[in-house]
């Protein structure tokens, strides 16, 4: 790059909490700078946010349709070279076309859109405008995640038996034996706004997608059962979920926000018949792995001895650990790599590392197959062909 790629962001702005996650992990690696935005559906608000961020008052917007008219009407030197989407569930599709349609790429929080039927027509736009489109499963960009996965590559594991994946939560637990609603984590529990599914479709899609990035592996079918333990909420606030993936493996995926004293525990395991693989997001700067015959190993983020993957997405040195912010960043560093490609019409020299529209679409298909799962009669479900 001979300068910073361009961010917009919609979405983020005073009170909000992903999009200041969002705006740390871009600004990491001093490669993107953030220009425009339209930062609330209220005008002032977005205004007031503006002037946080230190931006031309010009360039932050009262809505993001304006923006997107605006800022693609720019010449090349000036205008946005992407947009960052950090809105609620129900406006991420709107948002997404609006930018695409005007030719500008997207990098967007998960989940992809409001139901399956929305992330199939984003997936059809993006195929259609040829821009790139990165999803924001920021679990991905741990080191130890991608050591996992090239292990997986390599057949250090064997074939892969069972996958383990669980992410409780205890802080929406609330008052389980009190009447009446509670407005713990409200917009998340209301279907208008979060979709099909709260606790699964929030946090349930980040074990799924852990799995599946590291082992490849889809799911044929799957059991589920869905559970609102809060009175008064509508959506789900625990599940549990029996997993059929292709090929034979089996899974357990179970994720909740009522699990009590646990933060943020997502971890996941990996049998194979050679060995086993175990990471724990709360510790991520190991990776375990188990074998039936001789000791565990314990591989340490930021050696020498660990993979190409591993060893291009760590930032600290050696014995210094590094964590949440730095895996998202490594999300948005694979992303401005692709958009910088497509600015500049060059051919990629190999593959992006970066989650993507059809990550979304499988993400969006696993939280309607599980709801529907949950309610249905029959004991397992098929997953739908994408």
């Amino acid at each position: 790059m001979n300068r910073k790629l361009r961010m917009s962001m919609v979405g983020g702005g005073r009170g909000a909490f992903i999009g200041g996650v969002h705006r740390m992990a871009a600004n990491l690696d001093g490669k993107i700078e953030l220009v425009a935005g339209c930062f609330s559906s209220d005008a002032e608000n977005s205004r007031l946010s503006g002037e946080d961020y230190f931006l031309d008052p010009d360039r932050v917007y009262a809505s993001y349709e304006e923006m997107a008219r605006a800022e693609a009407a720019l010449s090349a030197q000036d205008r946005i070279d992407f947009v960052s989407i950090v809105v609620r569930n129900n406006l991420h599709y709107a948002v997404a076309k609006c930018f695409l349609e005007q030719g500008i790429n997207v990098i967007c929080d998960k989940p992809l859109a409001f139901n399956l039927e929305e992330a199939l027509a984003l997936r059809e736009l993006v195929r259609k405008t040829g821009k790139v489109f990165a999803l924001t499963h920021n679990y991905t960009g741990y080191p130890m995640v991608k050591e996992a996965r090239e292990m997986v590559r390599k057949g250090k594991l064997g074939r892969i038996l069972k996958i383990v994946a669980e992410y409780p939560q205890g802080y929406a637990v609330g008052d389980v034996d009190r009447d009446g609603p509670t407005q713990i984590n409200s917009w998340r529990t209301d279907p208008s706004v979060s979709g099909a599914s709260n606790c699964m479709g929030d946090i349930g899609t980040h074990a799924e997608n852990l799995g599946r990035y590291i082992t490849g592996l889809e799911i044929e079918e799957l059991c589920a059962d869905l559970t609102t333990f809060i009175p008064g909420r509508e959506l789900d606030d625990d599940g549990n979920v029996l997993i059929r993936y292709k090929g034979g493996a089996k899974g357990i995926l179970y994720a909740s926000q009522i699990s009590n004293g646990d933060e943020n525990n997502l971890n996941i395991r990996i049998y194979g018949t050679k060995a086993s693989l175990e990471w724990h997001q709360e510790e991520p700067n190991d990776l375990l792995v188990k074998y039936a015959d001789k000791p565990r190993q314990i591989y340490r983020r930021g050696n020498e001895y660990l993979g190409k993957a591993a060893q291009g997405n760590t930032r600290t040195p050696f014995a210094h650990p590094e964590g949440f912010i730095e895996a998202f960043a490594n999300v948005y560093l694979a992303a401005a790599e692709a958009i910088w490609d497509e600015v500049n019409g060059n051919q990629p020299e190999g593959e992006y590392d970066f989650p993507t529209v059809d990550d979304g679409v499988y993400g969006m298909a696993f939280i309607e197959t599980v709801v529907k799962s949950s309610k249905g009669e029959d004991k397992w479900t098929r997953f739908p062909q994408l």
